[in-house]
């Protein structure tokens, strides 16, 4: 297991920028793919984005493509996303997961596909 703590939510304006943090409690060489998701009050958890740590492979919800970009840092065993143009529908409990188990080549847009999650931070986007 790894254990993951999110940063950076916090209430912003339509239009505005965030970027959430999601630091990783073991060097990231034992994680292979890591994925940002978000839930909101009465909805299923969704992806957000993910990328794989082999090849750098991301993959993006239609909803936030082009508005969103995840990216990590290995020296700070942290992973980012980048949130721009936000919207009201934007908002959410983020939370970022991490793949032990070793990939295959999908997109990993299941909560199944990961093994370790963080506790989420809230992203309130007014209107």
């Amino acid at each position: 297991q790894v254990q993951l703590v999110e940063s950076g939510g916090r209430l912003v304006q339509a239009g505005a920028s965030l970027r959430l943090s999601c630091a990783a409690s073991r060097r990231t060489f034992s994680i292979n793919a890591v994925g940002w998701f978000r839930q909101a009050p009465g909805k299923e958890r969704e992806i957000v984005a993910t990328m794989t740590y082999s090849r750098g492979s991301t993959y993006y919800a239609d909803s936030v493509k082009g508005r969103f970009t995840i990216s990590r840092d290995n020296a700070k065993n942290t992973v980012y996303l980048q949130m721009n143009s936000l919207k009201p529908e934007d908002t959410a409990v983020y939370l970022c997961a991490a793949r032990l188990r070793p990939t295959y080549g999908g997109n990993y847009s299941s909560p199944a596909e990961y093994d370790s999650w963080g506790q989420g931070t809230q992203v309130t986007v007014s209107s």
